[in-house]
């Protein structure tokens, strides 16, 4: 009897080793788990303040496109190493949000996901809601915490990366590089040509324009899944005067790339007889409004989130400046280029505005951008022949940089320091991109005497602040400033991921690109010193931008002498980056030597005490006589019968409010094609094409939406109408009625 035991147990721990030894071979081989996954995050469309620009009159009305959140999960084995990248349609990244989320995760997977093997990292595009941030400086003109603009993110992020979980399969993972053509040029290259002059000659640009690209790759079907890639530029080709959620370029490229794919095979030429679609659109006429289910206009989404969906993430890097603005910053007076070391005209930073490539048509402009993105995409999937193989790594590590020690020479005899965070004047003079307050330029460094007495009122900087901080003058001490709560971060992640070998750098800020270069380089040189051959010079760096946390720019020491946006930005003062460089090296050592790292002080938790100051609609009614999802104002039929490309058709209906309902993962406006006899989707508010805009009726106020469709190249011929969801409450209290209508029929030639 007992030598039976001990032969099972000798079977059963052999079937453990070779069920561990393939595994081990499988990823050492290329093959490693894969799953990826992507949900709807588009939050309030109506009246809340927009993230980025800090424009107080810039409050959302209506969307351009939808925003998602995308993640990509890779691990060695089922019980294996993993790690996941979440890429979000945000400005940025929230300490509050990653918060949130792990809480989330750990009441659904325990510890299998954690704060050490997630990022979340943000786009940086600046037309998404805002009021999701914990620090009172990021919430001021979102006049506080927003709950639901918190809400959408948190639920996105969590059910993109529940979805990859399901998702998890055996895959390849193959990387590409190659550089992005005039997708963005250096918006402060006065500052850059303070680096250097030996460094500079390194480089070839004075911006990094190199994309790295991982695709995902089914093995049982050969099939790919999904695509990530990084590239600095920035989200700010749509303008400060906005007022659309949108992705920007990097989001436009994202649904322009998952489209692209999911079209490649399709066929669609049809032979029509106008004159018959004509006559035929005539007959339909608009259907007035009508009640529909809470989940109704999920049905009418053209792309149905199922978890199969190919997904493409066009991820941020270090983008700090770098601006999609490729014509250059001019004088909207004289038209004539902006000042070379100040980015104003005749003293005024108001006046220098940078041009995109479709100036004066932001619209354009994103389209282009993300375009170019988007392309060089395509070819880098097409082309990716090098397969990832290897270990699946990570490190992670809390650092309070508001009093850090930072030894320069690495002997630890010239020892600096840290500062608590704070804004100088060139943070208050805007960029080309979004022009600040009047009476600032980029590059000052003094403050008159009123701008002191008003800062004084808010907070006057300590003796230590103003002499830590120089040359930076101090107008705002937020690092030092705790009423009503924190007004600036104090306790930053930082982060490490290895993929076999490619190296994430997960940094909660935007780094200018010099900042960025010295960083990637300096964590190959401490992996390959430390690594006892496992790193060499094939090992690829990229930084992943404004992840996980969100602590503003992050220049060099020489670009911050010169104090334009990007320094006055650089909150911890002028030695900011060698301090993120030490202690990235001190993770990369860890990395490279298999070593555990301390976690580091925990940041705080301050959802306790946000002050909302936002008001919620109130409940909503049509005008009498009327209802909701009725025409206010139908098709403006065209003089010939038909639209054409570029057209753009437009209905308008009696709405409500779109906050009551985000509808989420369903759509506020659809294009319907009739084919035979049945209406059928073709495009939602998650295409590039398709505009819904929310607005109040001048004399009664009563809520109107909007639905206009610019007829793009690839549509068909044939009978359209434009159809509107929506939701409305009659009192604050009463429960949530969901309505529909659809236009009069128009043609399209």
């Amino acid at each position: 009897m007992g030598s039976k035991i001990n032969q099972h147990l000798y079977f059963l721990s052999l079937i453990i080793a070779l069920v561990f030894g393939f595994a081990l071979i499988r990823s050492a081989a290329g093959q490693y788990l894969v799953g990826v996954g992507s949900y709807d995050m588009t939050g309030p469309a109506a009246g809340i303040n927009m993230m980025g620009y800090a424009n107080l009159f810039q409050n959302t009305a209506g969307i351009h496109f939808r925003l998602r959140a995308r993640t990509f999960i890779v691990a060695e084995s089922s019980n294996g190493t993993r790690f996941a990248f979440v890429n979000l349609d945000a400005g940025m990244a929230s300490q509050l949000v990653t918060i949130k989320v792990l809480e989330k995760l750990k009441t659904r997977f325990g510890n299998l996901y954690t704060e050490e093997n997630i990022a979340i990292s943000g786009i940086h595009t600046h037309a998404g809601p805002g009021g999701y941030l914990q620090y009172l400086i990021y919430s001021i003109t979102s006049l506080g915490f927003v709950q639901q603009s918190f809400d959408a993110i948190v639920t996105a992020i969590v059910q993109s990366i529940v979805q990859a979980h399901n998702n998890l399969k055996p895959g390849s993972i193959f990387i590409s590089k190659g550089d992005v053509e005039n997708a963005g040029i250096n918006r402060s290259p006065s500052a850059y040509l303070l680096n250097p002059a030996e460094e500079r000659a390194r480089y070839p640009e004075n911006v990094d324009k190199e994309m790295t690209l991982l695709k995902f790759v089914d093995a049982a079907s050969g099939k790919g899944i999904g695509a990530f890639n990084w590239y600095a530029t920035h989200g700010t080709s749509m303008s400060r005067d906005n007022l659309l959620i949108s992705g920007d370029n990097k989001g436009a490229a994202a649904r322009f790339f998952e489209d692209w794919f999911s079209s490649k095979n399709e066929s669609s030429s049809t032979t029509t007889n106008i004159g018959k679609l004509m006559e035929k659109s005539k007959t339909i006429k608009a259907t007035g409004g009508q009640q529909c289910g809470k989940t109704r206009s999920q049905g009418f989404k053209v792309r149905k989130n199922d978890g199969s969906l190919f997904v493409g993430a066009f991820c941020q890097s270090n983008v700090g400046d770098v601006t999609p603005n490729v014509l250059g910053a001019f004088c909207i007076d004289s038209g004539k280029p902006c000042d070379f070391n100040h980015s104003s005209c005749h003293g005024d930073d108001q006046l220098c505005i940078g041009r995109g490539p479709g100036y004066p048509d932001e619209i354009l402009s994103t389209k282009i951008i993300g375009e170019r993105q988007f392309q060089k995409a395509v070819d880098l999937f097409n082309s990716a022949t090098d397969q990832l193989s290897g270990k699946i790594d990570y490190r992670h590590v809390y650092i309070n940089f508001t009093n850090s020690e930072v030894g320069l020479d690495g002997t630890g005899n010239n020892t600096v320091k840290t500062c608590p965070a704070a804004l100088g004047p060139g943070f208050a003079a805007g960029t080309t991109d979004g022009p600040g307050v009047f009476g600032f330029q980029q590059g000052d460094t003094e403050i008159n005497k009123l701008w002191k007495q008003l800062r004084d009122v808010l907070k006057k900087p300590s003796q230590y602040q103003e002499e830590c901080q120089k040359p930076k003058a101090v107008l705002l001490s937020s690092g030092e400033m705790f009423e009503p709560y924190a007004w600036a971060p104090a306790i930053l992640p930082i982060q490490i991921l290895r993929l076999g070998k490619l190296i994430i750098l997960s940094v909660p800020g935007e780094f200018t690109t010099m900042a960025g270069r010295r960083l990637r380089e300096a964590v190959k040189d401490t992996l390959i010193n430390n690594g006892n051959g496992e790193f060499d010079n094939d090992t690829h760096i990229v930084i992943a931008g404004l992840t996980n946390a969100y602590s503003q720019y992050i220049a060099t020491f020489e670009e911050y002498a010169h104090q334009r946006y990007e320094a006055a930005s650089t909150l911890y003062g002028p030695h900011t980056l060698p301090a993120y460089i030490q202690e990235f090296k001190k993770l990369a050592q860890a990395m490279a030597k298999g070593e555990k790292t301390t976690k580091g002080p925990s940041p705080p938790d301050l959802s306790s005490v946000q002050l909302s100051l936002s008001l919620n609609p109130t409940g909503d009614s049509p005008p009498a006589g009327k209802m909701f999802g009725d025409i206010k104002e139908d098709i403006n039929q065209p003089k010939d019968g038909s639209f054409k490309n570029g057209d753009r058709p437009s209905a308008t209906f009696w709405s409500a409010n779109p906050r009551y309902d985000l509808l989420t993962e369903g759509t506020y406006a659809v294009v319907e094609m009739l084919q035979g006899k049945r209406w059928i989707p073709v495009y939602d508010d998650d295409d590039f094409s398709l505009y819904f805009k929310w607005s109040l009726e001048n004399t009664s106020f009563h809520g109107l939406a909007t639905v206009e469709w610019e007829v793009p190249t690839e549509a068909i011929p044939g009978v359209y109408r434009l159809r509107h969801f929506g939701s409305s409450k009659k009192t604050v209290n009463s429960t949530n009625h969901y309505f529909t209508g659809a236009s009069s029929a128009f043609t399209v030639s």
